[in-house]
């Protein structure tokens, strides 16, 4: 499993205008199984995905096409995850921060 932290290297405007593309993106991968979860960093700098467990060289691919790395737009730090415990479901559903 891993961990991908997305860092934005241009002003928001470019980001938002490569926006469509990178959810077309998401969504391809979702469809087929490669990410979890992902979302925005708040402030909004950036964004965190969740990969399951494939090779790495397939991963690095699968980031190589995401048009925010392909526009020179974000840079990626990728870390390896060995999970040992989760959350169920419902506390999934009901996780709310604390405060």
């Amino acid at each position: 499993m891993y961990v991908i932290i997305l860092e934005y290297r241009k002003p928001l405007a470019e980001i938002d205008a490569a926006l469509d593309g990178h959810r077309q993106w998401l969504e391809k991968h979702y469809a087929d199984g490669t990410f979890l979860l992902s979302g925005r960093q708040d402030p909004r700098v950036g964004g965190v995905i969740l990969a399951g467990n494939l090779p790495r060289p397939e991963l690095d691919t699968v980031l190589a096409a995401d048009p925010l790395m392909a526009g020179g737009l974000a840079t990626e730090q990728v870390i390896a995850v060995q999970a040992s415990r989760a959350a169920t479901p419902h506390q999934w559903a009901t996780a709310t921060p604390q405060g």
